[in-house]
């Protein structure tokens, strides 16, 4: 059954029409094809308008939707030879950070990615996407393990941001975050990560400090949620649609900013609307970013990405 968002219910009404219609049919065999067409044009032509001036909020949730295709569902997509790797060698494996090493169009590559689950089991296993210590200290070995055998790097980010429980930081939550970001800067390999739905602070940058990074039309990224801001400055979580405004979060505004290399255009509606035509698109664009990235070497792609960071270190702060 297709999940409907809030601003999404004049569609549903329309969609739901339509099926009854269907169902008509097939009960009956009355011909109302002529009318399903109509209705099923003006059901386009209402997703059409609505999707062209989404707010930053609606964006939000957009990039929250439980049917947008996952980590593991792009890396399934797209890398053949999938052999995931486990744990940190400290202390346990997180399932929140996947990774592994697999073929990507004939190429070796090294993969990391947060998975949030799509359904109730699997988001429970993956945490929702919420990588503990172990999570970021699994991706370093990774990347540290893709540098060694000269393997480029591709990351697919998905989560609201690090896990905030006190576990997590008893365990030094910060501390490996901040060396999976070193990492990925000292990495003497080309690196392009994407962001696929939400991109949540240091949790997503952790996994995204890259050479080429870019963001599919309706994912967000930011150094905190709409809700988290708006308890902040308004101590009230109900200004998160204001809050979502002001934190300039959406791929276009990022992009405007120079603070994402690239945005990839989604199917109608939504990547959710047609995960196949999403996989593709982010599929070819990781592959053209990339390309061009094989013929430098590991001192020049290490220097240009950490100005790179550092530019946009400068750039948020002013």
């Amino acid at each position: 059954m297709r999940h409907f968002l809030d601003f999404e219910k004049p569609i549903a009404e329309l969609e739901g029409k339509i099926e009854e219609l269907r169902r008509t049919t097939d009960a009956g065999g009355i011909d109302v094809a002529e009318e399903v067409a109509k209705l099923r044009d003006k059901a386009q032509a209402l997703l059409r308008s609505t999707y062209a001036k989404l707010t930053p909020w609606q964006k939000t949730l957009v990039a929250r939707h439980p049917d947008r295709p996952k980590c593991l569902d792009y890396i399934r997509a797209h890398i053949e030879e999938w052999t995931p790797l486990a744990g940190d060698r400290a202390f346990a494996d997180d399932a929140a950070v996947v990774g592994g090493l697999g073929r990507f169009r004939g190429r070796a590559v090294a993969v990391l990615g947060t998975e949030k689950g799509s359904d109730t089991e699997s988001r429970v296993l993956h945490n929702f996407g919420m990588a503990r210590p172990e999570g970021y200290r699994k991706a370093r070995r990774i990347i540290e393990l893709a540098g060694r055998f000269g393997l480029p790097i591709l990351s697919f980010v998905d989560t609201a941001g690090a896990f905030p429980g006190i576990e997590a930081e008893a365990r030094g939550q910060a501390e490996a975050i901040a060396r999976s970001i070193e990492a990925c800067l000292d990495a003497p390999v080309p690196f392009v990560a994407t962001i696929i739905g939400e991109g949540g602070s240091g949790g997503a940058i952790a996994l995204a400090a890259a050479d080429r990074v870019l963001m599919l039309e309706h994912s967000i990224y930011s150094v905190i949620s709409p809700e988290g801001c708006a308890s902040i400055l308004w101590r009230d979580a109900a200004q998160a649609a204001t809050a979502a405004e002001a934190l300039k979060l959406t791929a276009e505004d990022l992009r405007r900013l120079n603070l994402v290399d690239a945005v990839v255009p989604e199917p109608m509606g939504g990547a959710h609307r047609d995960p196949a035509a999403a996989l593709a698109a982010v599929g070819n664009k990781v592959w053209d970013s990339l390309e061009p990235l094989l013929a430098l070497d590991g001192a020049t792609l290490r220097a240009r990405r950490r100005e790179k960071f550092l530019e946009m270190g400068r750039h948020s702060v002013a």
